[in-house]
């Protein structure tokens, strides 16, 4: 498997998460263990100082499958804020995940349903709430 890429998550949205994922056993949550452990690994910075090209939470992702071709743009959400929308995505689905912190250009395999592994690859951002001066969503 490749070096992971270099993530840089928001101080504001590791504590949303952090809090969300102690509510969670790994049984209701599959791949609660990868989200951990990325979050471990990540830089973690104020929501002032997050690069304009990483993907944050509620951020619009331009991103393509690797295996597949396929292209997608979805808005990246936590679980409250799914609305059964086909243009957004929960970061606790496989591929909400993977997406969390990465920058464009980035690509990452990341286990999907089935044992499957899937590689996403951040083609843009259309949207990022820090670029756009909204910290305190």
């Amino acid at each position: 498997m490749s070096r992971k890429p270099h993530l840089i998550l928001s101080s504001l949205d590791v504590d949303r998460l952090e809090a969300l994922l102690a509510q969670m056993s790994a049984a209701a949550f599959p791949g609660k263990a990868d989200l951990e452990a990325e979050i471990a690994r990540a830089d973690i910075v104020d929501p002032t100082d997050i690069p304009p090209d990483v993907v944050t939470m509620n951020s619009t992702v331009t991103f393509d499958m690797a295996e597949s071709g396929k292209q997608f743009q979805l808005t990246l959400v936590y679980p409250k804020d799914l609305d059964g929308s086909t243009e957004k995505v929960s970061v606790f689905a496989p591929v909400g995940s993977a997406l969390l912190g990465l920058s464009v250009g980035d690509e990452l395999a990341w286990p999907s349903v089935g044992g499957k592994s899937m590689t996403v690859r951040v083609t843009g951002i259309v949207y990022q709430p820090e670029r756009a001066g909204e910290l305190h969503r």
